[in-house]
C-alpha cells in the first residue's frame, strides 16, 4: 500500500516537473514606440496641434533667452570697446534747457587730479545755430546745436572720423560735424568747397565724426574751434560741460573730486555723471524686461501641457475597446500605462524640439537685423527641450494610470 502511494507522489512530482511554464506578456522595448506612437500616427492633425501648444512656451521661452542673452553680449562689448572711465562734468541748465558755463578754470583744475588721463572742455554756444546754407529761416535749427571745443577732445573720447580732419587750435572758420549733424544737412562726402552757415558765418566744414555711443551730444553738434567761437561767435571762455578720462582703477576715487575741484565756489552747482551707466542700466532693464516675457513663456508651456492632458485623456475614452482588447489578449496595466505614457512623452518631444528649433531661429533672426552678435545659451536649449519632455510626462501621468485602471470587462463594454 505504502509503495502504490509513494508511487503516485512521484508520479504527481514528475507531471508538475514537466508541465509547460505560465508564459507572462512582455512587452519588448522597440515595440513601444509603434505602440505608443499609434495614436499619434491615426490623429495627425490632433497631434500636431496639442505639440504646437508645447513648441509655443518653449520657443518663447529660448526666443527670450537667446535674445536678451544677445542683447547684453553687444552692449557688454560696447562697454569694454568704449571704456567705463569717461566721466563728464556739467554745470545746471536754464530755464531754456541750455548749459550753464562751469568756471574758465575748471578744466586746467581736473587735470590735476591724480588718476586722469585725459580732459576735454567744450562749450555750447546758445546764440549760434548751423544750417546748410543761409537761405533756411533762422526758426528751422532741426535740434542741431553749436559747441566749442579743441583737438583734446577726439582723443578722450576715444572717437573716430568719418571722413576728413578734426580741429586744430590754428583753425579760424572751420567746422566738424556730428554724425547726426552731418545727416540732418545732408552732407555726404566732403569737398574742398562744402560749408555750413553757422552763426551768422560760413565755415568750411573740415570733417565728419562717427557716431559716439557715450556722448550722444556731440552727435547732434557742430563743432568750432575756442579760438574761431571767440572772434566770430562771443564765446567767453568758460566750458559748460566737460570729458575726462580717468584710470579704469581708480574711476570712484576721481568722480569723487570732480565737483569739488571743478567748482570750489559752488560745487553742489555741478553734477558729475558717468556715461557708461546708460549702457549698463539698458543690461538691467532687458534683464528684467527679459523675465517677464520668461514668465509668459512659462504659462504657455503650462497651457500647452494642459492641453496635452486633455488631448491624452479623449484619447484614453476613445479608446477603450482597444485597452480592453489588449489587457484580454494579456497585456498587463504596465504595459497600457506604458503605451500611453510614451504616446505623451513623444507628443511633448517633438512640441520641445520644434519649439527649440523655432526659438533659435527667432533668436538668429533678430540678432542679424540688430548686428548682434548671436548668443543661445545652452542651457535654453536643453532646459527647453527637458522642460518639455517633463511637462510631457506629467501632463500623460493621470490618463496612463487611468488607462491602466481599467478593467478588461468595463474597457470592453458598450457606452452611450
Amino acid at each position: 500500500m505504502s509503495g502504490s502511494v509513494s508511487g503516485l507522489v512521484r508520479d504527481e512530482k514528475d507531471a508538475v516537473a514537466t508541465r509547460s511554464p505560465v508564459k507572462r506578456s512582455k512587452l519588448r522595448l522597440y515595440d513601444l514606440i509603434p505602440t505608443g506612437t499609434l495614436g499619434l500616427r491615426t490623429r495627425r492633425t490632433r497631434a500636431v496641434l496639442s505639440a504646437l501648444g508645447i513648441a509655443i512656451g518653449i520657443a518663447s521661452m529660448v526666443a527670450v533667452l537667446g535674445v536678451t542673452r544677445s542683447s547684453e553680449s553687444h552692449l557688454l562689448a560696447q562697454l569694454d570697446r568704449l571704456g567705463t572711465n569717461l566721466l563728464t562734468v556739467v554745470n545746471g541748465d536754464d530755464l531754456g534747457g541750455t548749459e550753464v558755463a562751469l568756471p574758465a578754470t575748471a578744466a586746467p583744475m581736473l587735470r590735476r587730479i591724480s588718476g586722469v588721463l585725459g580732459v576735454a572742455p567744450t562749450a555750447q554756444i546758445s546764440t549760434a545755430r548751423v544750417y546748410r546754407n543761409d537761405q533756411i529761416p533762422t526758426g528751422q535749427t532741426g535740434g542741431l546745436a553749436v559747441r566749442a571745443t579743441d583737438a583734446s577732445l577726439l582723443d578722450t573720447l576715444q572717437g573716430s572720423l568719418k571722413s576728413g580732419r578734426f580741429l586744430t587750435s590754428a583753425d579760424a572758420p572751420v567746422a566738424v560735424l556730428g554724425s547726426d549733424v552731418a545727416k540732418q544737412l545732408g552732407i555726404v562726402r566732403l569737398d574742398l568747397g562744402t560749408r555750413v552757415w553757422l552763426g551768422g558765418h560760413w565755415f568750411t566744414v573740415a570733417g565728419v565724426l562717427d557716431s559716439f555711443t557715450l556722448a550722444p551730444e556731440i552727435d547732434r553738434s557742430a563743432l568750432v574751434s575756442f579760438a574761431a567761437a571767440k572772434e566770430l561767435l562771443d564765446y567767453d571762455g568758460a566750458p559748460s560741460r566737460i570729458y575726462v578720462r580717468t584710470d579704469p582703477d581708480q574711476v570712484t576715487q576721481v568722480a569723487g573730486l570732480l565737483a569739488n575741484t571743478a567748482n570750489p565756489a559752488n560745487p553742489f552747482q555741478v553734477k558729475a555723471s558717468r556715461p557708461s551707466d546708460a549702457l549698463t542700466a539698458q543690461i538691467a532693464v532687458k534683464q528684467s524686461t527679459g523675465a517677464l516675457f520668461l514668465g509668459l513663456g512659462a504659462i504657455a508651456l503650462l497651457v500647452g501641457a494642459i492641453g496635452i492632458a486633455n488631448v491624452m485623456v479623449i484619447s484614453v475614452l476613445e479608446r477603450r475597446a482597444e485597452i480592453g482588447l489588449r489587457r484580454t489578449l494579456g497585456a498587463t496595466r504596465m504595459h497600457v500605462a506604458a503605451q500611453f505614457l510614451t504616446e505623451s512623452l513623444v507628443l511633448s518631444a517633438l512640441g520641445g524640439l520644434g519649439g527649440v528649433l523655432i526659438g533659435s531661429g527667432v533668436t538668429v533672426a533678430l540678432a542679424m537685423a540688430q548686428d548682434w552678435g548671436i548668443a543661445i545659451p545652452p542651457s535654453a536649449i536643453g532646459g527647453g527641450f527637458g522642460v518639455a519632455v517633463v511637462s510631457g510626462v506629467l501632463a500623460g501621468l493621470y490618463p496612463a494610470l487611468r488607462a491602466a485602471a481599467l478593467s478588461p470587462t468595463d474597457a470592453l463594454r458598450t457606452t452611450g
